[in-house]
């Protein structure tokens, strides 16, 4: 049984081209026996206006036909599918076609006669290739949303500083040091390096260094051999050797132990590592990027910190402000969150103007993961746009009312009664239940208080 059977593949699309009317009788026949679909073509223009009209998974295509030969329409299928897999078929082989076959990046190159045996094996290797592209595509893909991009979403002037850092400092091999509050973006900044760098072809391994045993430090950076300490039943290769070419990210890296941090002090300026348990030095190159929401210079002043390391890893340095210091970046960045979870190319609103006013009225103590969970709590709840304040967590409304309240002055019990729920009503489009649950009083004191404003109104 070939490998691509044993993958469960349900078969492929060919197109068959050849201007032999027995030999495409015979695939006819011999090509669904194989497991394959079969659409047969006489000549290499017919060929080339069939792959036009439907795609297929591969083409087998003889070398010599009327109008086009087989090396022209693999030229053309690329450039109509350049996903297409490509087989020149012939019966006058030369070493001299084998070559342009190859050039015109074609799978395989077949003689006539071919046993259908042989070209029952070249196209399960076809399959299995094409299975392998897609399930690399799909792992991408989840890694991509795992991930996420590494654009960074802001206008403001404080954003566009960072924007300039990092388009200065990522085609260098310097080490970068990042700092901000936890939550504020310090790996997404980490990742827009990486990617605008001259390694952004390579791997970008992230350490969270704080969630790491202290015992399981070493080898989970460096790696171990069999038999290094107890429970180590087989060889590791660490994380520094799984990010050579590329970008290792140390997070929060003021929680490394001193004792490990001597180790990487050494590795950054020897670009050396050793395995625990080995004697052999492994040579690697990578580039470090580390970040923190620490203060490092406190916290070498009481020790706790090797300067030595504070100055090697803060070669440059990329402060990325609180979410609460940018206020004008939400809206975009509401928009950017609310976009990942739903209505994804959605034109128009995405959030009423008091649901706006609320998130950028809020502190953020949690900066951009906090708005993140409110985002997605209000992707979740909310059935149609624009999002609004009810659609936001418990809260968020009487925030915004607090600040109204102290942007206004000294007020009356009254005035501040009335402004409370004068806004639970238009929050709520008029709905005087959900208005009084909201507000935390029955249905029937909500009347009464909305007719006593009334009447207080029409007094004046």
């Amino acid at each position: 049984m070939s490998k691509s059977k044993q993958l469960k593949t349900s078969g492929m699309k060919i197109l068959f081209a050849d201007d032999e009317r027995n030999l495409r009788e015979i695939m006819r026949l011999e090509i669904p026996r194989m497991g394959h679909q079969v659409e047969l073509c006489a000549d290499g223009l017919s060929a080339v206006e069939t792959i036009k009209r439907e795609p297929f998974d591969c083409m087998i295509v003889d070398l010599d036909m009327p109008g086009m030969n087989g090396l022209d329409v693999v030229a053309k299928a690329q450039e109509i599918r350049p996903e297409v897999e490509a087989i020149i078929y012939t019966g006058k082989p030369s070493q001299e076609t084998a070559i342009e076959a190859l050039r015109h990046q074609a799978f395989e190159y077949l003689t006539k006669p071919c046993r259908l045996a042989d070209l029952a094996a070249t196209l399960g290797r076809v399959e299995e290739r094409r299975y392998y592209k897609k399930q690399l595509a799909a792992l991408r893909y989840r890694l991509q949303k795992v991930e996420g991009d590494s654009e960074l979403i802001g206008s403001s002037q404080s954003m566009q500083k960072i924007s300039k850092l990092i388009e200065k400092v990522s085609p260098t091999d310097s080490t970068v040091l990042i700092r901000g509050e936890t939550g504020c973006g310090k790996e997404l900044v980490a990742r827009a390096v990486h990617q605008a760098s001259l390694r952004a072809d390579g791997p970008m391994v992230s350490i969270n260094c704080g969630a790491l045993p202290e015992n399981l430090i070493e080898s989970e950076l460096f790696g171990h051999c069999k038999g290094a300490f107890t429970g180590a039943d087989q060889s590791r290769t660490g994380l520094f050797e799984v990010a050579h070419g590329g970008t290792i990210f140390l997070d929060e890296i003021g929680e490394l132990p001193l004792a490990m941090q001597a180790k990487l002090l050494r590795v950054l300026e020897s670009g050396e590592i050793r395995r625990l348990g080995d004697n052999q030095i492994v040579n690697v190159d990578v580039r470090v990027v580390g970040a923190t929401h620490r203060n490092l210079e406190m916290m070498v002043e009481q020790g706790q910190f090797r300067e030595d390391l504070m100055f090697r890893i803060n070669t440059f340095e990329i402060q990325v402000p609180a979410l609460r210091e940018r206020p004008e970046d939400i809206p975009a960045l509401a928009n950017h969150l609310i976009r990942r979870h739903r209505w994804d190319g959605k034109d128009g609103e995405l959030f009423s103007s008091d649901a706006m006013q609320a998130l950028q009225n809020h502190q953020w103590p949690g900066n951009v993961r906090e708005l993140a969970n409110v985002v997605e709590h209000a992707a979740v709840l909310c059935e149609s746009l624009p999002i609004d304040v009810t659609d936001l967590p418990i809260g968020f409304g009487k925030r915004q009312l607090r600040k109204e309240i102290r942007d206004a002055g000294p007020m009356t019990l009254r005035e501040l009664e009335s402004i409370a729920i004068t806004r639970a009503l238009e929050r709520n489009d008029g709905n005087k239940p959900a208005t009084a649950e909201e507000l935390g009083v029955s249905l029937k004191t909500l009347y009464n208080k909305i007719n006593a404003l009334d009447e207080r109104q029409n007094a004046a």
